[in-house]
């Protein structure tokens, strides 16, 4: 029986992180990309240095990737960086698969507030869990995470911080109307990261846990104090 619950303890954030990949997945595709939303993040600068330099975008991505997970192997450890590995290698997985054979079209060109909304609280979920148990979707989300424990301000704030500087510095190249409806998405997606990685912290989950010490840069906190290792991700 203990061997048994100790698969489930160690299965179980992978198979919640996985959920929030298909999650994000489906959002990305279905809400942004068919309703013609941009990108922030690392995403959004591959674009914008297309756009600027004609730099290839998946170049792009793994050249700003590459640096941000080997800091983040040297202060959050090996398990972090395994965990992010499942969750970014995931949703490129269900995305392509997404992109190639689904046949679902939300259309919301005609509600791009809509649109905006679903997409801020879907994807600030799917990005929470992956967060609140021990991963990250992507170099800009760790990026992300080492500025909170650096600044103190909540990961969502800083989330939005950095996809709103990005998204205004491609406005020179991409629609007034979509990124103003995509930073207000980006804002929303913020404030879901923020509440779903500290959704009743006084009562946290193992796994929740289990996201904080990847945040502490190697300084494990007591078991007993659940509360701290939470707070520390913001």
């Amino acid at each position: 029986m203990r061997k048994k619950d100790h698969v489930i303890s160690m299965l179980r954030p992978i198979a919640i992180m996985m959920l929030g990949t298909f999650l994000l997945a489906f959002t990305y595709y279905h809400i942004n990309f068919q309703n013609h939303l941009s990108e922030g993040g690392f995403v959004g600068l591959s674009l914008l240095g297309k756009y600027a330099f004609g730099f290839d975008p998946a170049v792009t991505v793994l050249i700003l990737d590459i640096p941000v997970i080997l800091v983040a192997l040297l202060l959050n450890g090996r398990k972090f960086i395994v965990n992010t590995l499942v969750a970014t290698v995931s949703f490129s997985v269900f995305y392509d698969l997404m992109e190639r054979y689904s046949a679902l079209d939300i259309n919301l060109h005609g509600n791009l507030l809509l649109a905006a909304l679903l997409s801020g609280v879907l994807s600030g979920f799917a990005t929470g869990l992956v967060l609140r148990f021990g991963g990250a979707t992507g170099g800009d989300d760790i990026v992300s995470l080492l500025l909170s424990r650096l600044t103190g301000l909540k990961v969502g704030t800083v989330f939005i911080l950095l996809d709103a500087v990005v998204l205004l510095v491609s406005l020179f190249y991409l629609p007034l109307q979509e990124t103003l409806f995509t930073i207000l998405a980006v804002s929303i997606a913020g404030k879901m990261i923020t509440y779903t990685v500290s959704f009743r912290a006084h009562r946290t989950s193992p796994a929740a846990g289990d996201a904080a010490p990847k945040m502490s840069a190697g300084q494990k906190q007591p078991a007993a104090k659940p509360v701290h290792k939470v707070r520390s991700v913001h």
